[in-house]
């Protein structure tokens, strides 16, 4: 029984349709998720044939559940009319049902002042800003004896705990998942969300509005570029193509990661970025036996310039040893790393990404971001290096080394009958 001051709009009830066990829902502001979550909670208490069945609402803060949902609550549930068929604790903020259902607001602050519970449905409300642990270490646990269900709501902070949740259900079948921008809903004004753009920054408006977990990422160097790839569907199932060689670019390390990206060339001056690859303190011999592994048919091997330098202990270097393992590379241009990063801007929105393959490679690359100066508060001009940096310099040698025939000169090569196209593993 829904409630008679609830009316689902359009994309409300699409989701009530589809909605499973666990569901999670990345929302716009002003979606009107709140309302939703709310009104399936007080259904849910108004509909069990479960005994005692309990409910929570967790809001980021105690306050926020206060501030609101509380006021929603009793509204939803009719106080003040015949149909209120609950009773309101103000001092514990419960509502407490004629059949013995209970729906209670809680603050994620104190994770573990939520232990100890039974729960029968539970919806979090701007995951985001919670701890993830709240989900897995305290809330799944009490979900467990009566096989409750559980519903996550907000908009996109950063890859934090909503995003943690948010991809994992993606990859589970038995989850119901569902994004709404304001730019497809046509819930919000078109006129209001030109005057909101106007007046916030473009990362505030794609993270608030358009759903970007990439957007608040501060300093970010393709965030926005990653962003409008998921936008456009360009992270997705991307299948090699057999017939067309796969070429490789690699970010060659000695005591960290080797990242290497697989990538296609196609028609229409696209590519195809179909595999990528990186482990820690493997031995060239390694990833060799992982390029036979993959079975591609193989174009050309960009390596970076310092694979020339000979190593200490065996006076031969990895351009030699690689040669010895049949991997003939190309040498990328020693250009400085600012226009590298040019270049990778003006490729990636010709790049096609798979989304299960290149997981990793694509998280780098949303991350890659500038060196934050706390003394000075601002950002500084080169890049930070950190776990991105393996995955971002491979595609940076990729963007800077690779050419199609007939667009300019090939770079430097290690071989002189190196044909680019060629299958030279």
């Amino acid at each position: 029984m829904t409630s008679e001051l609830y009316i689902p709009r359009k994309h409300q009830a699409e989701i009530e349709a589809g909605m499973a066990r666990f569901s999670v829902l990345v929302c716009h502001r002003r979606f009107g998720k709140t309302v939703l979550s709310v009104n399936r909670l007080i259904r849910a208490a108004r509909e069990t044939k479960l005994p005692d069945w309990r409910g929570a609402y967790i809001a980021p803060l105690y306050k926020q559940a206060k501030t609101v949902v509380w006021d929603e609550l009793k509204r939803y549930c009719g106080l003040g009319t015949d149909a209120c068929d609950a009773k309101f604790n103000e001092t514990e903020l419960r509502a407490d049902f004629a059949n013995g259902a209970r729906i209670r607001l809680f603050g994620a602050e104190n994770p573990d002042s939520l232990r100890g519970m039974y729960l029968d449905g539970v919806v979090f409300d701007e995951v985001a800003q919670m701890p993830y642990r709240v989900w897995t270490e305290v809330i799944r646990p009490a979900l467990s004896d009566r096989l409750g269900w559980a519903l996550f709501i907000g908009t996109p902070q950063g890859k934090n705990a909503l995003w943690r949740i948010w991809e994992s259900g993606r990859a589970d079948p038995d989850w119901f998942t569902a994004m709404y921008r304001a730019s497809e809903t046509g819930i919000i004004d078109p006129d209001e969300l030109k005057a909101a753009s106007r007046e916030m920054s473009p990362e505030e408006y794609e993270q608030e509005f358009e759903c970007s977990f990439t957007a608040a990422i501060r300093g970010a160097y393709f965030g926005s570029l990653m962003g409008e790839a998921d936008k456009e569907g360009r992270v997705t199932d991307v299948p090699a193509d057999r017939t067309l060689p796969v070429h490789t670019a690699w970010d060659l390390g000695m005591s960290d990661s080797t990242a290497i990206w697989f990538v296609q060339a196609r028609p229409g001056g696209r590519y195809a970025v179909v595999d990528y690859y990186e482990a820690t303190g493997m031995g060239l011999d390694h990833y060799a036996r992982v390029l036979d592994e993959r079975g591609y048919k193989y174009g050309s091997h960009i390596a970076p310039h310092d694979i020339r330098v000979r190593e200490l202990g065996t006076g031969k270097s990895r351009l030699e040893i690689a040669r010895s393992l049949g991997i003939r590379f190309v040498i990328a241009p020693n250009i400085p790393v600012q226009d590298g990063i040019n270049a990778v801007r003006a490729l990636l929105p010709a790049c096609w990404f798979d989304e299960r393959r290149c997981a990793p490679g694509i998280e780098a690359l949303r991350h890659y971001r500038r060196t934050f100066n706390e003394r000075m508060g601002d950002f500084a001009a080169h890049p930070l290096h950190d776990w991105t940096s393996h995955a971002v310099d491979a595609f940076r040698y990729f963007a800077v080394g690779f050419r199609q025939p007939g667009t300019g000169p090939r770079p430097a090569t290690a071989d002189n009958d190196y044909h680019p196209f060629g299958r030279n593993r």
